[in-house]
């Protein structure tokens, strides 16, 4: 049979029927199993004719048979045979032996088509909900970022209009307001101090962290020493810096001096 989309198939079908008419299967038609046949064959024709081939090969077994099953008695019942058609079954439907080969190739080809978009769908369903995701995690930690930032913008402004203020009544103590918070926030995270001298280019070295570690050692009660005598060890100071500080203090006694 040939197929709408032009290709030749092979189908083999069974028909059983029943006699509801003894008259008319009778006198009515000469040969009513011939008249069977031909009505079966044709409805087939005809419902295979207006299908695909994948359609007829495949998915719509049952439907064509249903089809034909209705067609065959609509066929019988105009020629008056008789005949009650109980059950149409197609049971085998494929290609030509001549192109079997080529079409099992096709066949192949289309089930590993359907293989690797079915792979790629699960693919897509894996990797683009990651995807969205991670994008809205970026643009949620994005909008916080900006929040944060215009947050911190509108309190400096407001900090430095209220300053201005400040600054306006009494110019010389905000600058020196100003001048002490900053060099106590920079103090506060240093261990090391090096100081220019104004007689010359020597630099006089604080050393912080021991004077700090000093009066920490001196302040502790009495009463409450350990057994063992705490002893604050202190660096010998470095040649270069010892140095620096006696040329400064010498140089600091000579001003001094009438």
């Amino acid at each position: 049979m040939l197929t709408d989309d032009e290709n030749i198939t092979d189908i083999q079908f069974a028909v059983q029927y029943i006699l509801k008419d003894p008259v008319d299967y009778l006198f009515t038609n000469r040969r009513p199993e011939d008249t069977v046949l031909q009505a079966a064959e044709s409805a087939f024709r005809e419902i295979v004719g207006k299908s695909k081939m994948d359609f007829v090969l495949y998915e719509g077994r049952e439907q064509i048979a249903v089809a034909a099953q209705t067609l065959m008695q609509q066929i019988l019942d105009r020629y008056k045979t008789g005949i009650s058609i109980s059950k149409v079954t197609m049971q085998n439907a494929q290609p030509p032996e001549q192109v079997q080969a080529a079409f099992d190739d096709a066949v192949r080809a289309k089930q590993d088509l359907e293989r690797q978009k079915n792979e790629g769908q699960a693919y897509f369903n894996d990797v683009v909900p990651k995807a969205r995701g991670t994008a809205s995690r970026l643009t949620e930690e994005a909008n916080g970022y900006r929040q944060s930032v215009i947050a911190n913008a509108e309190g400096e402004a407001a900090r430095f209009r209220q300053i201005l203020v400040e600054y306006n009544k009494a110019p010389g103590v905000t600058r020196e307001r100003l001048y002490l918070d900053t060099i106590q926030q920079i103090l506060s995270s240093v261990a090391k101090i090096l100081i220019d001298a104004k007689a010359g280019s020597n630099l006089l070295y604080l050393p912080l962290d021991k004077i700090i570690q000093m009066s920490t050692a001196i302040a502790q009660p009495e009463g409450q020493a350990s057994s063992a005598p705490s002893r604050v060890t202190e660096p010998p100071p470095a040649p270069d810096a010892g140095a620096r500080s006696r040329d400064a203090l010498r140089g600091r006694e000579r001003g001094e001096r009438p």
